[in-house]
């Protein structure tokens, strides 16, 4: 009898072991900018209504979720916020060849909390500190995170950069940005028109003019598995359905525009 327990415990590892392995090879890992994530994960919840293939979104920094990427973790997809940290790991050849395309663009905005009085126009030498009151202006960090380097890009031309430069609360990434104004914890912030879109705390004050920053373009591309010698072709489906006519609604409902 004591055999017969032994030997069902073996049966039921052995299933779960299989089990957990079939589901890993099922599950498609897409590390995605934090500025996506309320349409990425839309997106993805509406893939995952095939009971074959479940699409795990994970949201950070282009640059943090790069440089996990780089360290060894177990991304399927990348989508940055910027072509810098794509081109970063191509140049590191993690990126599977020719799978490289531009997903989606995007805008810059300055908001500010839902009920701000502030009233400006984004223009050449507009006085910005001014309207801080000795106050901050939540962006991205300028050195690393795409939308304040994108932020500070802007203000530079419009010539007002230096002006306010000890004004910036440099936030890990967009979503920290958009929190820091919702909370009414800076009286101006600096993200994409998406985020901006997605907060009933926020107001937009005004959109950045084209020519004041390089177009955002949000590059997405399969990441290479040194221990894989195809494509895995549940990550081809997830990218199929990724540039679908479902995909594309639900992103231009979310303020993208959409490049396929």
């Amino acid at each position: 009898m004591k055999n017969y327990y032994i030997f069902i415990l073996l049966v039921i590892v052995f299933l779960t072991y299989n089990s957990s392995i079939l589901y890993a090879k099922e599950k498609v890992l897409i590390f995605s900018a934090a500025s996506t994530t309320d349409a990425l994960t839309e997106v993805c919840n509406l893939f995952n209504e095939n009971p074959d293939i479940r699409a795990v979104p994970s949201f950070a920094s282009s640059s943090t979720l790069a440089k996990q990427i780089q360290n060894g973790a177990p991304a399927d997809i990348f989508i940055s916020a910027n072509i810098k940290w794509m081109d970063f790991l191509e140049k590191n050849k993690l990126i599977t060849k020719n799978s490289r395309f531009d997903l989606l663009s995007n805008k810059l905005v300055m908001i500010a909390p839902v009920n701000s009085k502030i009233n400006l126009k984004i223009v050449p030498q507009f006085p910005l500190i001014k309207y801080l009151d000795n106050g901050f202006i939540a962006m991205g960090d300028p050195d690393h995170v795409p939308v304040g380097i994108y932020g500070k890009m802007a203000l530079q031309h419009l010539g007002i950069w230096d002006s306010i430069i000890k004004n910036v609360a440099r936030a890990s990434d967009v979503r920290r940005t958009l929190f820091l104004v919702e909370t009414d914890q800076t009286p101006l912030g600096i993200v994409y028109l998406t985020d901006a879109y997605s907060s009933e705390k926020v107001k937009i004050i005004d959109i950045f003019p084209d020519e004041s920053y390089p177009k955002i373009v949000y590059p997405a591309a399969i990441i290479s598995k040194r221990d894989e010698i195809v494509v895995k072709k549940q990550v081809k489906i997830f990218i199929s359905f990724l540039t679908s006519l479902r995909s594309r609604q639900i992103f231009k409902q979310h303020g993208f525009i959409a490049n396929f």
